[in-house]
């Protein structure tokens, strides 16, 4: 299921995103000492980084994490990962710990088994999920062009990461999977503008989640998405 935040500007959504997730990972921290998070890449949640990064929390309490990550070198202008750096370990969150999805050098078996060792002990399940939305209707590296896809969106996955190889897009992938994701504590979908509006807005007419993969996410009756969205 799913609830539909309207913003008028993408400061508004991004001071609100930033408030609620604050709170969020400080009730986390609360509770249990500590926190997790993963967040998208792209140029959309850079304002809300920026936001979250100056949010007065112990951030030396949290944990963040990417839920999906180009196989690049971190130098590179495609790395999420400098994305995160440059833009969200910032300010008062450069205390916090950030859990590399993209370790090492060839993404085979051996550093799967690695990392899913590494986030299965240590990041999961999330408290928060910052989502993103492609035009294809892929959300995290969940390409619906991908010969992965069935297995990334399968509750049956006992993997928590995964290499997707998408047909429409550059690199190979790693990603966190549907089964993983699912169990998030509060997702969030974050868009703007007017093409991704229209994304959605298909999104919510249909049910086929193999055509589009957010669905999943926005559809299933044990999530509760808030999408936040500003023109």
């Amino acid at each position: 299921m799913y609830q539909i935040n309207y913003f008028k500007q993408r400061e508004l959504l991004d001071a609100k995103l930033a408030e609620e997730v604050a709170g969020l990972l400080s009730q986390a921290i609360a509770e249990k000492g500590k926190a997790s998070i993963a967040v998208s890449g792209g140029s959309t949640p850079k304002g809300f980084f920026k936001a979250l990064s100056e949010k007065d929390i112990p951030w030396n309490k949290v944990t963040i994490t990417l839920a999906d990550e180009r196989w690049v070198n971190i130098d590179s202008d495609a790395s999420n990962t400098r994305l995160v750096h440059e833009n969200l370990l910032q300010n008062k969150a450069q205390s916090a710990k950030f859990f590399h999805v993209k370790q090492g050098g060839l993404l085979c078996d051996e550093t799967l088994a690695y990392l899913n060792l590494a986030a299965n002990t240590s990041l999961l399940p999330l408290d928060v999920l910052i989502l993103g939305m492609g035009e294809d209707g892929h959300t995290a590296s969940l390409f619906p062009c991908s010969d992965q896809i069935k297995q990334a969106l399968s509750v049956d996955n006992t993997n928590s990461l995964m290499k997707v190889v998408p047909k429409t897009a550059p690199h190979e992938r790693i990603t966190f999977t549907f089964a993983s994701l699912s169990q998030s504590k509060a997702t969030f979908l974050h868009l703007a503008g007017a093409a991704k509006k229209d994304v959605l807005t298909k999104a919510l007419a249909g049910n086929d989640v193999f055509e589009m993969p957010i669905r999943a996410f926005l559809q299933h009756s044990a999530i509760n998405t808030q999408v936040y969205f500003a023109e």
